[in-house]
């Protein structure tokens, strides 16, 4: 009963900061990029909240209950993306000024190419927010009232209202006490469990040493590693959700040295969650791997303190829901219907952007309710996103020097992510890693043929 009360809290807390925010939100500035006027705490806060959701929690855990510590490399990746995000384009990111990824896209190559990006991220973002969704559900479970599917529900609604009523601007300004409740609650949950456990040396007599082995061990091996790093830590170097997040700092350098906090922060997260998972397998070997963090809650913390770790959990999963939903919207009404009307007025952009969190909202619902794991529903986002996309946006941060076209670029986007969807609809082995492949040669060979076919029609003109 106490963490229903806390929860419900939480939820009326959330909608509050909403109704709040939607008084302070004069234009389409403040919905969609918080005003430009985000400090370093702000952005770094809202990184880090949005970067360790719910799912990233629940599911790394349970990469923890089964693998041991190599689970640590789902958040780790990132880390090592969002440092090449910022020593090579985080500034500048910053300095277009824009609203979304595809209008960055437009500005290197043209409409096309922002229209075909803008659908691929709409499509691998209500995937990567049906698995906040799916967490949701997992989480709120532990409670024992009511079922995942009831609470999966209720939450989609809450959130859908959160972020209808106060965009961008309410996002980011409560994103950084998340951050916090998130930290004290994962490692507040770790302490208690190794405590029970009878510390690291208790751990580790109750698990094999493989569970120990890092960074590689015989269930995560090289191929699984240079998986992660290509197909999740790229999504971090070139990410709707990290821009949008730049394009609110008030300046390049808060952009630049928000994101190497934030790297260097979801460090030791990555580590204590995989941890949890791993005393939950010491602990409570017959249950589902998923199952480890609403597990280690309920049965090992105390019912107050299991209720707040219950709170920063949906901390985290508010924090990456609303994030994802907001900038699917934003992809949507800016770079979709904006194209084919162009006429619209802000006032009109802002209904239909927050018609379309209402809309993308219930579709993530719909395939939160057709979907079973969280880190295989991301996986799946993330393997369309990175192969259609990641390499012509990086090769089109140097497309003179490249020699990179528009056209290079539209079949590259097309085919890389057809690549990559095929490889996850009919579990093509390799497949998924080769759509990176695929694409990049689409991008390089399309482009070597048009700019000779250019170079000869150059020739004949002149001769």
């Amino acid at each position: 009963m106490l963490g229903l009360i806390i929860i419900t809290a939480y939820f009326l807390g959330m909608i509050a900061i909403g109704v709040v925010s939607r008084r302070k939100v004069r234009g389409i500035d403040d919905f969609f990029v918080a005003g430009r006027r985000g400090s370093t705490l702000f952005i770094t806060g809202s990184l880090l909240a949005t970067i360790v959701g719910g799912s990233a929690a629940v599911g790394m855990a349970g990469l923890g209950f089964t693998q041991g510590l190599t689970g640590a490399w789902w958040l780790l990746v990132g880390s090592i993306g969002l440092v090449i995000l910022g020593l090579f384009w985080a500034e500048k990111v910053r300095k277009f000024a824009l609203y979304t990824l595809p209008e960055l896209v437009e500005k290197q190559y043209d409409s096309r190419v922002a229209l075909a990006s803008s659908l691929l991220i709409i499509v691998a973002w209500i995937g990567i927010i049906a698995g906040q969704i799916i967490a949701s559900g997992k989480i709120l479970s532990v409670l024992g009232i009511g079922s995942p599917l009831l609470w999966m529900v209720l939450f989609t609604i809450v959130f859908i209202v959160y972020t209808v009523l106060g965009g961008q601007y309410a996002v980011i300004r409560t994103d950084v006490l998340q951050a916090v409740i998130i930290f004290a609650g994962i490692f507040g949950g770790l302490a208690l469990l190794l405590s029970h456990l009878g510390g690291w040396s208790g751990l580790k007599a109750y698990l094999s040493p493989g569970q120990f082995a890092f960074p590689l061990s015989s269930q995560f091996g090289g191929y699984e590693l240079a998986k992660y790093l290509l197909l999740i830590g790229l999504t971090y170097v070139v990410g709707p959700d990290m821009y949008s997040r730049l394009f609110c700092a008030k300046d390049t350098k808060t952009a630049r040295v928000s994101v190497f906090w934030t790297a260097l922060l979801i460090i030791p997260l990555a580590f204590g969650i995989t941890l949890i998972g791993m005393g939950a397998s010491a602990l409570f070997p017959q249950i589902l791997s998923e199952q480890a963090l609403p597990m280690v809650l309920n049965e090992i913390l105390p019912p107050f303190l299991g209720s707040i770790v219950l709170a920063a959990l949906l901390c985290a999963v508010m924090s990456s829901v609303d994030t994802c939903l907001l900038s699917a919207s934003t992809i949507l009404t800016v770079d979709v219907i904006g194209r084919f009307k162009p006429s619209l007025s802000q006032q009109e952009i802002l209904s239909l952007s927050r018609w379309g969190i209402v809309v993308l909202g219930l579709c993530s619902l719909v395939l939160a309710l057709a979907l079973k794991g969280i880190i295989s529903a991301l996986l799946f986002a993330y393997t369309i996103y990175t192969g259609g996309l990641i390499l012509p946006v990086i090769a089109g941060f140097y497309k003179n020097r490249l020699r990179v076209t528009r056209l290079g670029a539209l079949v590259a986007v097309i085919g890389g992510g057809s690549a990559a969807l095929i490889s996850k609809l009919f579990g093509i082995a390799y497949l998924d890693l080769g759509s990176l492949l695929i694409c990049g040669l689409l991008l390089f060979l399309v482009s070597f043929v048009e700019n000779k076919i250019k170079s000869r029609r150059r020739s004949k003109f002149i001769s």
